[in-house]
Order: C-alpha cells, then structure tokens, then sequence
C-alpha cells in the first residue's frame, strides 16, 4: 500500500464536499504590493491552484490580482484567508465585527465568494462562538464556500462544537517530524475535519528513507534522497493530513515543486513507520 499526491493539483474532499486542493502557498510575510502578485503568478503558473493568505497578512488584494493575471478561471484557484482574533476580543460585538471583517475579505479580493475561511487562531474565548456564527451565517448565504479555523487545539475544538451548527472543515496547524500533534490530529481525523500543515522553517533530517530539506523565507534549499521536494517530504511524514500552506521567497517563487507536478509521489508504508518512530524520538 502507498501514499500518492498525483499533483499539486490534487484535492482532498472537506467535510462538506468540496475538494482542496492537498498543496498551497502560504503568504505569511510577504509583503504587499508588486512581488507578492509576481510570487503568486508564477507559483501558479507552475501548477499551484491554492493560496493561502490572511487579513493580518495585508496580502489578500494581490493575491488575487495575481489569480486575475494568471488568465486561470477562478473556479479553478482556491482561496484561503483568515479573520483575525481581534475581532471577537469583545464578546458583545464579537458577531458584528466578524461578519464586517468577512465582508472586507471579500471586497479586497474582489470576488463572490471565497474558498475557504479560517479564525485565525482561537483568541478570546468568550467570542468565539459568536465569530464562529458570524462564519456559520456567511457559509449559508454562499459567501463563505467552506469555513474552518487555524491553530486550534482539542479543547478549543471541543468547546466550539458544544455551540456550533456547522464542524469545521479545516484545523490548520503547524505540524512538522519535531512538533506531531498526534492526540490533536487523531481527534481531528475522528471529527471528519483536515488538518492542514503550515510550515515556517523546517530543518528535517531522516536517516536510513532520507529526506533533508530547509526551507526559508528568503530560498529553498533541497537535499534530496528519497523524496523530491520539501513538500513530498511533509506528506509523507503525515500522509493523513492533505494540505499545506507553503511560504514563497519575498520576491518571486522559484521552481517550487516543480517534481511534485510532474508525476506522483510515494512511499510504501515501511518507510512511513520508519520516519514516524524516527521522529519520534528526537
């Protein structure tokens, strides 16, 4: 039995229908303007069809110039953008603020409806559940086509569902060979959400099925063994887990997984146990 990502292309099916697409770049720290739309295009011009921004990034308006300029139809880029915790920190204005936010998301990039919306990370607890129905509302009138949210851990989760009408289709979580996560990918996996996979700088060293890759804000350096790319590399630590928000270097993004679209991807379960037990133990 192997584990397969055909291309960067290839989506994993939310909990309600919708397919995502498993790989994405992550635009945290790029900054606005010129070289983010560049780094944008040109990912998707290599076959990236998910981007990965937030309000907090300031970064939504380019990126969807650079969807624009790509000439590829919207219906086939996935957007992802976050609410930041700001704006339920009040709880009596938690629902308002969050549905404002959700609508300047939407004016900045300019579209409909957006893919997928994330709170940002769980802030204040006594609005969360009102952010979260602000989402909720905005899911059902379409213009929120999936809602989910981002570095939340079992508690949170679990205190969300007491009160929500709609599961999250999304956790994104930092998670990585040094930081598993596994209770919180298990009740996860239990609750039918994905875990998407942020990653910063990841210095991740195998032995024996070996991968060595850093990733930086500024390059990308690859040492290759067994794997092709960073990317392949994360998957197959996690092969449960289907997507990833990748950062670009600040000016434009060169050749990023440009193996992993070009045919597929795998590892036999050994080598999956192998990486699992060594990472384990470091």
């Amino acid at each position: 039995m192997t584990t397969t990502f055909k291309s960067l292309a290839s989506t994993v099916q939310l909990n309600n229908g919708l397919g995502m697409p498993v790989l994405g770049l992550g635009m945290y720290r790029a900054e606005p303007g010129a070289s983010t739309q560049a780094a944008v295009l040109s990912a998707l011009q290599l076959g990236y069809r998910h981007v990965d921004t937030a309000q907090f990034y300031g970064n939504e308006a380019d990126c969807a110039e650079a969807v624009r300029a790509s000439g590829i139809p919207k219906d086939q880029v996935w957007i992802t953008s976050k609410i930041p915790p700001s704006a339920w920190s009040n709880p009596s204005t938690a629902y308002e603020r969050t549905k404002a936010a959700v609508q300047l998301s939407l004016q900045r990039v300019g579209f409909p409806s957006i893919d997928l919306m994330l709170l940002h990370a769980p802030g204040a607890a006594e609005g969360r559940a009102e952010a979260w129905r602000a989402l909720e509302d905005a899911h059902k009138q379409g213009v929120l086509r999936s809602i989910g949210v981002s570095n939340f851990g079992v508690g949170h989760l679990e205190k969300l569902a007491s009160s929500a009408s709609v599961n999250p289709a999304v956790n994104q979580i930092e998670l990585h060979p040094w930081l598993q996560w596994r209770e919180l990918v298990q009740h996860c996996k239990n609750k039918g959400i994905v875990v998407e996979v942020k990653i910063h700088v990841i210095y991740s060293i195998f032995r024996g099925c070996v991968a060595v890759a850093v990733m930086q804000l500024t390059n990308l350096t690859i040492f290759l063994h067994a794997c092709r790319s960073p990317m392949h590399m994360h998957f197959l630590h996690a092969p449960t887990h289907f997507a990833a928000a990748l950062h670009p270097c600040q000016a434009r993004v060169h050749c990023m997984c440009h193996a992993a679209a070009t045919g597929p991807l795998q590892l036999c379960n050994a080598g999956l146990q192998r990486l699992s037990t060594t990472s384990a133990a470091c």
